[in-house]
Formats: C-alpha cells, structure tokens, sequence
C-alpha cells in the first residue's frame, strides 16, 4: 500500500462563505431565530413565517475548511480504511470480505466490520451467494450511485442539525451561567465547571 501523509486537524486551512460559489447558501429569518443551510438551491427562495428568508452574504467567524477524512469519520464513524473499501467496493465488486482484506491487506475481521457498518450506512448492500461446495458467503455490492449520494448527504445533515443543537444547547447554557452569576466572569475552562447531572 502507498505511504499516507500523516493527517491532523491543524492542517487544514481557513474556508470563507462564498455566496457566489452557489454550492450551497445560508438563509436566516428576519422575523425569529431560524437559520437554514441549502444544498445546491435554484428556484424559490427559502422562507419562514409566509416570508422570504433573507439569504447571508458573509460569516464573521474564521472556519476551517473541512477534510473528506474528518467529515466521514466524524459524522459516519468511518476512518480512512472504510474510505478504501467502500470505493475499492464500489470500483470492483461484488466481493466477498476474503477477497477485499486480502487485495487491500487488511485483517478480515476488521474487514468484515467495516463491511457490515458500511451495510448498515447504507453506501453499500450485502447478499449471500450459495458455494458449490456447500455453504454460503457474504457478498458486498454498491448500491445505486444517486441513492447512496443522497443518503449520505441526508446523514450528514441529521449530524449537522445535531452539531448544531449542541452548540446552540452550549450558548444557552453559557448565557444562564453569565445572567445567574452577573458578578463573575465566565471561567476558562467553562464546562468543567458545572456540576455533573
């Protein structure tokens, strides 16, 4: 297998918002609170209380762009060696986890984990091919390229949506702290101070 450059958090570089990239658009409500990420829009605007949204021109904080490797493995669970052999899959199969391990040389218990949670996602099916000799093997096929984009995409927006609530739950907690406490200052290490639930 070729060397990988080692990969960290810290390598990637700052993203800016790019409204004329059309790649996808961020809209928010004049009225309320809502914000709403659209993937590849056309066509109406987006709206919220019978009203068109107002679509965003800019993002004040710094971001860092994000990584194929970090964006699967962190919504997905799937680290670079699922990468591989679920396009190693989609490129040669249907194969069986025998013939996967030993093409791209990983043990086949791990292989057949990865195969089953990459099953379970959705990006790829299993069938079982009766032997001639007796007995049955599990095979792993692609599924439908469009429906495996879409699935994905979706996923990925279930985990942004929760990503999202959990910074917005952070907010919310950290303005009860600083309206509860008026007289302290926000401590650095803000959640370890508050008390176990």
């Amino acid at each position: 297998m070729s060397e990988q450059k080692s990969w960290s958090a810290d390598d990637t570089e700052e993203v800016q918002y790019d409204l004329s990239s059309g790649r996808y658009g961020l809209f928010e409500c004049a009225t309320c609170d809502n914000i709403v990420l659209a993937f590849g829009r056309g066509g109406k605007p987006m709206s919220c209380h019978g009203e068109p949204m107002q679509q965003k021109t800019d993002c004040e904080m710094d971001i860092k762009s994000p990584d194929i490797r970090q964006v699967l493995f962190q919504a997905f669970g799937l680290p670079k060696a699922g990468l591989d052999i679920c396009l190693y899959v989609i490129g040669d199969g249907p194969l069986s986890a025998s013939e996967v391990a030993e093409t791209l040389g990983y043990d086949r218990s791990t292989m057949t984990r990865y195969l089953n949670k990459l099953v379970d996602l959705g990006l790829l099916r299993r069938s079982e091919l009766n032997r001639e000799d007796g007995g049955v093997v599990n095979m792993y096929h692609s599924v439908d390229l469009d429906r495996m984009r879409r699935q994905t995409l979706l996923g990925f927006y279930v985990w942004a949506g929760e990503a999202a609530a959990l910074i917005e739950e952070a907010n919310l907690t950290k303005q009860d702290y600083l309206e509860r406490n008026p007289d302290k200052e926000l401590p650095d290490v803000f959640w370890d101070s508050l008390p176990d639930d």
